[in-house]
């Protein structure tokens, strides 16, 4: 399924009760990992100590921290705006934890209007995300956003 609306309806039924962060973050990328169509990884970088630290994820193995100043994920906390990269090959500063993800898009999530984490999810195959989606994208930050924000 790649329906992001229905996807989003979902998402929110899923977490509406869940009362530990953890819980919301695993069940999100198990949501997205199982509906999300071709895509190789999703998950969570929490931000903590002025660097991005490895969340639940569905996928490979994959970095267990990332500074700020590398990687499309570093580039999204750093800007603190989602970023859409068609070709990872051509990102300055990637960081392959999986040499299979040829796209990515890194969407940030707040609680409190202060960082929390990045949602990150890679492709393996190049140009998988469309710009017209990248609201749908948001849109599911900002329900796991509204559910954080009523139990931290």
């Amino acid at each position: 399924m790649e329906n992001l609306d229905t996807i989003k309806k979902i998402l929110a039924t899923l977490i509406d009760d869940s009362k530990y962060e953890m819980t919301i973050l695993a069940n999100t990328a198990a949501l997205l990992y199982e509906h999300l169509e071709n895509i190789n990884w999703v998950g969570f970088y929490i931000y903590r100590n002025e660097e991005l630290q490895l969340g639940p994820f569905q996928g490979k193995v994959a970095c267990t921290a990332i500074p700020l100043s590398k990687g499309v994920c570093g580039y999204c906390a750093r800007n603190l705006k989602t970023i859409l990269v068609e070709n990872v090959q051509l990102f300055p500063g990637h960081i392959a934890c999986d040499n299979a993800s040829k796209s990515e898009i890194c969407i940030p999530v707040f609680c409190h209007n202060t960082l929390y984490a990045v949602l990150d999810i890679d492709a393996p195959v190049v140009n998988r995300f469309e710009a017209n989606k990248i609201k749908d994208y948001e849109e599911l930050a900002q329900i796991i956003q509204k559910q954080l924000e009523l139990i931290l």
